[in-house]
């Protein structure tokens, strides 16, 4: 379900997602963790990410004025804290180092590969929610759809294709029965 051309926030939102039937939870254990990722990751990243993934969620909902009820009740104040204490977490501290017999800088890095790809990801959601994509950052509103994702066309107005072909195949349903389309198209 997820779309590999997204930012990395966007990817980790897009961890929760809806088919047909249900909405899915790709972070429910730390081998799903571990694939997200691809590098180790204990109980503990899982918790740390899940708890990231809400508040980027979080944040994206007010961003975007989502007003889908998968983004109801939103905390600012609790994302921004998360957000920031996950940038923190992986300080880059410059280091000198002799190689092939010269003085070089290397940064080393405090904390496990997972704790640094959650601050990474945290500092890309920073760019994200306050550069120049930030008004590109939009919720998908086809029907039973949780994800977000970026404009990154100007004609682009879902997901995935397929979101959009199942915007286009309700508007076409509606139109022969005779009904009115809600907003965005569909109702």
């Amino acid at each position: 379900m997820l779309t590999p051309d997204e930012p990395r926030p966007v990817l980790l939102m897009n961890t929760i997602w809806a088919n047909r039937s249900q909405v899915h939870d790709d972070l429910t254990t730390v081998g799903g963790l571990r694939d997200f990722l691809g590098v180790p990751a204990d109980q503990d990243d899982l918790k740390a990410f899940r708890e990231l993934r809400q508040a980027l969620r979080d944040l994206a909902g007010v961003l975007t004025e989502d007003t889908r009820a998968v983004a109801q009740g939103r905390d600012l104040a609790r994302a921004v804290a998360e957000v920031n204490r996950a940038a923190r977490i992986a300080r880059q501290w410059p280091q000198l180092a002799v190689k092939d017999g010269e003085l070089v800088r290397h940064n080393e890095s405090e904390g496990s590969l997972a704790d640094r790809e959650r601050a990474s990801i945290a500092a890309q959601a920073v760019e994200l929610f306050t550069g120049e994509d930030r008004v590109l950052l939009r919720a998908c509103y086809a029907p039973g759809c949780v994800l977000y994702f970026v404009k990154d066309h100007p004609r682009r107005e879902w997901c995935s294709p397929s979101c959009g072909n199942r915007v286009r195949a309700a508007r076409h349903y509606r139109r022969n029965r005779g009904e009115s389309p809600g907003p965005n198209g569909f109702s």
